[in-house]
């Protein structure tokens, strides 16, 4: 399946992403991921110290659906970060840059 995952970054080691699958997991644990957070914590990861607007996580995950505003992505963010928690509790794996939006802790 050449191709089909995204090897970790030397940034966000802990994570593996199989597209194919539309499965990420940390730390070699499976995250129970909903369609529209795996959309989020994907794009995240593909450059993580890249910071995302909530512009452009709402297209990515939401597209032409989208009927909310940014406080749809805070949500989500927020239920994504607790679901990361959960499997590595000693670390914040997703920093909020105020005014500008999320990435991946450095």
């Amino acid at each position: 399946m050449a191709g089909t995952a995204l090897a970790a970054t030397a940034h966000a080691p802990s994570f593996a992403v199989d597209v194919s699958a539309q499965r990420i997991t940390l730390c070699g644990m499976p995250l129970k991921l909903t369609r529209r957070e795996y959309l989020l914590l994907k794009t995240l990861l593909v450059k993580p110290q890249r910071i995302c607007s909530r512009e452009l996580l709402l297209d990515v995950a939401w597209g032409t659906e989208a009927e909310s505003g940014d406080r749809t992505v805070d949500t989500h963010i927020k239920t994504l970060r607790a679901k990361l928690k959960a499997v590595r509790p000693d670390l914040e794996l997703i920093e909020t840059h105020r005014g500008l939006g999320y990435s991946i802790a450095a």
